[in-house]
């Protein structure tokens, strides 16, 4: 019979289980967004001030607007892991879910917008 220990059960899991994996997210994406925006500032600075269809051009190539749709994707996902884990934190009951959604909501509908909008200068 096999006796496991409080302690070599919770190894590695966190208080919710998830703990460990969420702060490797969170260090993964961050790492991604130090070299997103950087690339981002440097792609969209070079068509800042410029008319319309200057800028239709230039993010129908391919490497503008796929850096910018990726660091918007990565950077408001980011954004909500980050703002759930402050709402965990600080919130409780009723409002913690009621914020937990409202901030999963703004997330995905900015990144949709953001991308809709990207997809249809591009085109």
């Amino acid at each position: 019979m096999r006796y496991l220990t409080d302690a070599k059960r919770a190894a590695g899991l966190g208080s919710a289980k998830t703990g460990t994996a969420h702060h490797w997210y969170m260090q993964m994406s961050a790492v991604g967004l130090a070299v997103l925006v950087p690339l981002f500032i440097f792609t969209f600075g070079r068509v800042v001030g410029a008319d319309h269809a200057t800028v239709v051009a230039y993010y129908g190539r391919p490497f503008p607007a796929i850096v910018a749709g990726l660091t918007l994707w990565v950077g408001m996902l980011h954004f909500r892991h980050g703002a759930q884990m402050m709402i965990e934190d600080y919130a409780h009951g009723f409002m913690r879910k009621a914020l937990i959604v409202a901030v999963v909501c703004i997330t995905y509908t900015t990144i949709a917008t953001g991308l809709y909008a990207l997809i249809r200068l591009a085109l």
